[in-house]
């Protein structure tokens, strides 16, 4: 079910000393420590998460605790929702706030998580835990190209009705057709507005990476061979179709259920998928699925595993969020990326973790449940196994006030 059927690997998850907001409190302060960042030159803080432990206070309001001391209390942003989109929310919202003229000349933080649980059953294995925090400012390597697309709906393939319980009501075939849906939409519009920016037609030959949100790692493949089909009905790119004439005229909406289209364009775009998508698959196939955070752990996932300084090179993003939001957008490399891949540390965090047997992961859901929102609660989950820089809840209170530490850092011996 899990390695085969999703194409997953490893799954992260956290006990009930993490939480949403101490899992973005991490990544924001390792990201400043790594890179140098005063407080107080961020003028701008969004938070894309789905994961809600409180209907009113915001993540971002939490995260303003790393910011005192040195003073700045002016910085913009908030917390983004829908599903797995709000990173990409929080990410457009971040640059239209610089290109803006309230843009006072400091630099922006995105940090896109989540918590991903589900109740015992088929859709429990999609889980994942993790954050990614991202730094934006001028003369970045990575740059935002102006063409971008976007495709929204009313529709219930995915939700999260109850406020009592961290589990979402999943319509699995449906949240599948959606996202195809999504994926069709966005891409050909996206191939339109490039055509009309740049004054050639876009097909896959004319990106070098693609980058999907990864629920599990199947999907991104049928996504990417997804791609080809829609080159193939839109008779571009230099891929010879002649053996897959046969499937043009079949009706759009009978087309994601398809086995036997699906079979001939998977086998017509694995060559391409190993070169342009799957290094960006590692780090997601490792973690689960982090909702917000699982289209920029691929971006990370890339830089870490190709030994590439990537100048020059175009990356084309795919974000979904069920509900459904989406976009279609690109990045260009303007100078070496290799800085960002060694101070990420990728592989070296990956063989630190700590790996349970699935029935502890089982055990700790089940205790989750039974303290989900609880109040005057102290965690009892070890600090020990956190890695040292990891903030922590302490505990919460009687008024379900949140209290966080943190894990102290390893002092370098000379």
């Amino acid at each position: 079910k899990y390695t085969l059927g999703l194409g997953q690997e490893n799954m992260s998850f956290v006990g009930d000393r993490e939480d949403i907001n101490s899992i973005c409190l991490s990544a924001v302060q390792n990201l400043m420590e790594k890179y140098n960042v005063n407080p107080r030159n961020i003028g701008w803080l969004g938070v894309g998460t789905e994961t809600i432990i409180d209907k009113s206070k915001a993540v971002k309001t939490t995260l303003m605790d790393l910011f005192s001391e040195s003073g700045n209390y002016d910085v913009e942003g908030i917390d983004f929702k829908n599903a797995c989109y709000g990173g990409t929310a929080a990410l457009f919202s971040a640059v239209q706030w610089m290109e803006s003229r309230s843009w006072d000349g400091r630099l922006a933080i995105v940090v896109a998580g989540d918590i991903a649980v589900y109740a015992a059953g088929n859709a429990r294995p999609t889980g994942g835990c993790g954050a990614v925090a991202l730094l934006i400012g001028p003369d970045a390597p990575l740059v935002l190209e102006k063409t971008k697309s976007t495709y929204m709906e009313n529709v219930y393939d995915f939700y999260k009705p109850q406020p009592t319980s961290e589990y979402p009501t999943v319509d699995g075939k449906l949240s599948v057709e959606c996202y195809l849906k999504a994926l069709d939409n966005c891409y050909n519009l996206y191939c339109k507005r490039f055509e009309a920016q740049n004054g050639t037609q876009f097909s896959l030959d004319s990106a070098d990476y693609f980058i999907f949100h990864s629920p599990y790692n199947k999907l991104v493949q049928k996504s990417f061979s997804r791609l080809m089909f829609n080159d193939f009905l839109n008779r571009v790119g230099k891929t010879d179709f002649s053996d897959v004439e046969s499937f043009r005229d079949v009706p759009i909406e009978k087309t994601y259920f398809d086995r036997d289209l699906e079979k001939a364009f998977l086998k017509k775009a694995a060559d391409s998928y190993k070169k342009k998508v799957q290094p960006s698959a590692i780090l997601p196939r490792q973690l689960g699925n982090i909702y917000c955070g699982s289209l920029y752990s691929g971006l990370l996932s890339l830089l870490s595993f190709v030994d590439d300084d990537f100048v020059g090179k175009r990356l084309v993003l795919f974000s979904y969020g069920s509900g459904l939001a989406s976009s279609m957008f690109s990045l260009i490399v303007k100078s070496s990326l290799k800085p960002i891949a060694q101070t990420a540390s990728v592989k070296a965090m990956l063989n630190a973790r700590q790996f349970v047997d699935p029935k502890i992961f089982v055990k700790i859901l089940e205790f989750r449940e039974e303290r989900y929102l609880s109040e005057n609660y102290e965690p009892t989950g070890s600090v020990d196994e956190l890695f040292p820089g990891t903030f922590y809840l302490v505990k919460v209170d009687k008024q379900n006030r949140r209290f966080y530490a943190r894990k102290q850092k390893e002092v370098a011996k000379l």
